[in-house]
């Protein structure tokens, strides 16, 4: 954009060039850039938690700690042990 100066005039701008207009942006990222840089690192986390705790369920803490805890399939990582198994 030519500003108007005392020296030189402002210059014709035709109606029908392009609409240039200020973005919005947070160091250099627009605000639509943002949203979808937020969805797809949030789906890839809960795609690596599930991973995550896919790959530890072996693991009897973490069925104690975490997976018992989880409603409708906690009761899968549940061990009952019977009595005749026990050696005390």
């Amino acid at each position: 954009m030519v500003f108007q100066t005392p020296i030189r005039p402002q210059s014709y701008k035709s109606p029908y060039g392009p609409k240039y207009h200020y973005q919005p942006n947070v160091a250099g990222w627009t605000f639509k850039q943002l949203g979808s840089l937020g969805f797809k690192s949030g789906a890839f986390g809960g795609v690596a938690l599930f991973a995550v705790i896919f790959y530890a369920s072996g693991i009897p803490r973490v069925q104690s700690d975490i997976l018992q805890k989880v409603p409708f399939v906690g009761s899968y990582f549940i061990k009952e042990i019977p009595a005749s198994d026990n050696p005390f």
